[in-house]
C-alpha cells in the first residue's frame, strides 16, 4: 500500500538506443486537465517522444501518491520497468486521480464500483478510467490509439478497476500488488485483525482531507515513534487513544474504520474482488510472496478475472519480493535470501516489456504460463497451466512434545490431549527481533528464532526431510482450540528450518535459520463468519479453520519444517484484550490475560495442510 519509493518521479535508470541521459531529451511533456462525464477535470501528464518511431502506445497509470512534479518545465527523472518502453517511443501519462493533487472533485478511499451508470452523475473509477482513456487516444499526438495500464499498489488497484466495463482503446492491464479487500487480507485487515503500525503510520498524512487542489500531502498529524515502535504503541495503550491523542476525529478514513469493525456493506462495497467484470483486455497481474501489503490482492485480482471473464486472457507473476521490488533494479537477494539470478530484471524484460510490446505494439505473442511463479527454496521459476496448481494435500500433524507429522494418526487416542500458554497483552510477542521503528519489509521471511525462545509460543518441528518437499498453493490451517476468556488472536507461521550444521547449509550464515515461509493471523471472533463475529465459550474446545497466502517453496532434504502458532503479533497487529469487545472501544481495564491451548488428538486433530506438486 505506501509503495510511493518506486513512483516515477523518484530516481530510476533510464536507458535508450540514443544514448540520451536525460528524459527532457527524449520527451516532451505534455500537461492535460482532462474532463470526466461530470464535468470534473483530472490533471494528467503526459510524455510523447521528442522523435516519434511512428505512431506509438500509451502507458497509463492513475495514482493518489501524485502525477508530478508539475508545470511544463518539470520532469519525471525516469521511468519504471525495461528501457526497451523507451527505445520503442512508448507514451507515458500519468494521472492524480479524482480528489488528489491537482485533480478535482472529492476523493473517496477504494471508491465503490457502481454496478450500472445510469446518468452522468453515476461515477466510478472504472468510469473515471474510461473518460480518461476517450480524452488521450483523441487528443495525445503520436499516439496509435492503443492504450495500456498498470500500477502498483493503490495505483494497482486502479489498473484493475480500469479493465472493468473496458474502452475498446484499452488493450491490456497489469495490476500489480493491487488493493483488493482492506478487511480480509490487505492492508489494513488480515481475517479481520488490524495491522497497526500500518494503518496508523500511514493515515496520518495520507488521510487528512484537501479544501482544493495541492501539490503536497499536508504534514502528518502522527508523531512517528520515535526509536521504539514496540514500546512507543505499548504505551498508546488502547486503540481509542489514537483518535484522543494525534487524529481528533479529524480522518476521515479512519472514522470509518471504526465505525466498522466487522465486514458489512461498508467493507463489501469496497472489495473490488466480485465486481471485476466486463474484462475485455488481457490481464497480468504481478505479485510479491514476500509482499507484507499486497499479496493477497494479487492472488485475488487473478482468481477473480479468471473466474468471472473466462474468455479474457489471464496471467499471473509470483516472484520473490517485497512489496514492489519487481520494479526495482536485478532484484536477487532479500534480506537474508540469496535467489542466484536477477529476478526483477528477468520480469522486466521477459514478462512485462514483452506482454504490453505485444497487446499494445505488436510485438511477437510472448510465451506466458497462465502462472509464472519464483520456487523460493530452489531458487527458480515454474510455469503452471493454473494457480494454484493441481497437488496432493499433506497434513502435518502437530502431536504432543512439540512433533510435527505427516499424515500421521495420532498417537493420543481420543484424550484430550493439548500443549497451552498464556497470552498477556500487556507483553505480546514482537512480530520481529530486536528494536524496531518502521514497520520491516523483512518480518515476511525473517529468522523465527527469537520466537521459538518465548513460553508464549508454541512451536511444533518435522524430523529432517528424507527428501525434498515441493510446497505449492494456499496452507489450510485447521486447529482446534480454546481461550478462557471470550476472544483470542491466533497468529500460524510455516518455517522452514535450516540445518545447523554448517557443512549442510548454503550458505553458511543461514546454519539453524528459521526461516518464515509463510504467516498469518486470524481473530478468533470471525473464525465462522466476519460479517457475524460471535465469542468464545470460554474453555471450550472450538475449531479455527483459515487460509494461509499461497505459497511456491522447496523445502529441502535436511530440513525440517516447523510451525509456530502465538497469539499476538505485535505491533504490527493491535493487541486483543482476550474479551469479545469493540476493540475501539476498549479501555485499558479490558484488558486481561487468557490459557490459550491447542489440542491435537484423535478428536481434535489439529494440523496444517500444505499442497504438494504430484
Amino acid at each position: 500500500m505506501r509503495f510511493r519509493s518506486l513512483l516515477p518521479f523518484l530516481l530510476c535508470l533510464l536507458a535508450s538506443a540514443s544514448g540520451a541521459d536525460s528524459v527532457k531529451d527524449q520527451y516532451r511533456k505534455l500537461e492535460y486537465m482532462i474532463p470526466m462525464r461530470d464535468g470534473i477535470k483530472l490533471y494528467t501528464s503526459v510524455y510523447v517522444p521528442r522523435h516519434p518511431h511512428g505512431t506509438s502506445p500509451i502507458l497509463l497509470e492513475r495514482t493518489p501518491y501524485s502525477a508530478g512534479p508539475y508545470g511544463p518545465d518539470a520532469y519525471q527523472t525516469g521511468f519504471d520497468g525495461s528501457p526497451k518502453f523507451v527505445k520503442d517511443g512508448f507514451i507515458f501519462a500519468f494521472q492524480d486521480v479524482r480528489g488528489r493533487f491537482m485533480s478535482e472533485g472529492d476523493f473517496v478511499d477504494v471508491r465503490p464500483q457502481l454496478p450500472l451508470h445510469h446518468d452522468s452523475k453515476d461515477i466510478d473509477e472504472s468510469t473515471d478510467a474510461y473518460d480518461t482513456i476517450d480524452y488521450l487516444i483523441n487528443h495525445v499526438p503520436d499516439n496509435n490509439g492503443r492504450i495500456g495500464v498498470r500500477g502498483i499498489s493503490y495505483p494497482g488497484f486502479y489498473a484493475a478497476a480500469a479493465g472493468i466495463n473496458s474502452h475498446p482503446a484499452l488493450r491490456a492491464i497489469s495490476p500489480q500488488a493491487p488493493v483488493s479487500d482492506w478487511f480480509r487480507g490487505d492492508d489494513w485487515h488480515h481475517h479481520g485483525a488490524l495491522f497497526l503500525q500500518d494503518i496508523v503510520g500511514f493515515y496520518g498524512s495520507f488521510g487528512r482531507p484537501r479544501f482544493g487542489p495541492v501539490q503536497e500531502d499536508p504534514p502528518s498529524v502522527f508523531p512517528g515513534v520515535g526509536k521504539d515502535a514496540y514500546r512507543f504503541f505499548l504505551n498508546l495503550g488502547p486503540l481509542a487513544n489514537i483518535n484522543e491523542r494525534y487524529f481528533k476525529s479529524q480522518l476521515p478514513f479512519w472514522n470509518q474504520v471504526v465505525a466498522h469493525p466487522s465486514y458489512d456493506d461498508f467493507w463489501e462495497a469496497r472489495n473490488i474482488r466480485n465486481k471485476l467484470r466486463n474484462v475485455h483486455c488481457p490481464v497480468l497481474t504481478v505479485g510479491g510472496l514476500f509482499d507484507a501489503e499486497d499479496m493477497a490482492g494479487a492472488f485475488e485480482v487473478s482468481r477473480s478475472v479468471g473466474i468471472l471473464n473466462p474468455m479474457t486472457p489471464n496471467f499471473l507473476v509470483m516472484g520473490p519480493w517485497y512489496h514492489g521490488m519487481w520494479a526495482d533494479p536485478v532484484g536477487d537477494h532479500f534480506g537474508d535470501l540469496r535467489f542466484g539470478q536477477p529476478t526483477s530484471t528477468y520480469f522486466q524484460e521477459e514478462v512485462e516489456y514483452p506482454f504490453f510490446a505485444h497487446y499494445l505494439n505488436d510485438a511477437p505473442k510472448p510465451s506466458l504460463a497462465a502462472a509464472t511463479v519464483f520456487d523460493t527454496g530452489a531458487n527458480q521459476w515454474r510455469r503452471f497451466a493454473a494457480w494454484p496448481p493441481k497437488t496432493r494435500r499433506e497434513s502435518w500433524a502437530l502431536e504432543s512434545g512439540g512433533k510435527l507429522e505427516m499424515n500421521a494418526v495420532n498417537s493420543s487416542a481420543l484424550a484430550p490431549d493439548f500443549d497451552e500458554y498464556v497470552s498477556d497483552p500487556a507483553h505480546p510477542v514482537p512480530y520481529q527481533d530486536g528494536v524496531l521503528t518502521d514497520r520491516t519489509r523483512e518480518y515476511m521471511l525473517a529468522d523465527q528464532r527469537f520466537a521459538a525462545k518465548r513460553a508464549d509460543v508454541l512451536t511444533y518441528e518435522a524430523p529432517p526431510l528424507s527428501a525434498d518437499v515441493n510446497a505449492v498453493g494456499p496452507i489450510h490451517v485447521k486447529l482446534f482450540v480454546s481461550t478462557s476468556g471470550t476472544d483470542s488472536d491466533f497468529v500460524v507461521k510455516v518455517i522452514d528450518e535450516y540445518p545447523s550444521d554448517p557443512n549442510q547449509t548454503e550458505p553458511p550464515t543461514m546454519a539453524g535459520y528459521q526461516l518464515l515461509v509463510r504467516g498469518d493471523i486470524m481473530r478468533g471472533r470471525f473464525r465462522t463468519d466476519d460479517s457475524k463475529p460471535e465469542p468464545f465459550v470460554p474453555g471450550q474446545v472450538t475449531p479455527l479453520n483459515f487460509d494461509l497466502n499461497g505459497i511456491c517453496h522447496t523445502f529441502k532434504k535436511g530440513h525440517r519444517l516447523m510451525v509456530q502458532i502465538q497469539s499476538s503479533w505485535f505491533p504490527l497487529v493491535d493487541r486483543n484484550p482476550n474479551q469479545f469487545i469493540d476493540l475501539f472501544r476498549a479501555t485499558e481495564a479490558d484488558f486481561k490475560t487468557a490459557k490459550i491451548k491447542v489440542y491435537h488428538s484423535a478428536r481434535f486433530p489439529s494440523a496444517v495442510e500444505i499442497g504438494a506438486i504430484k
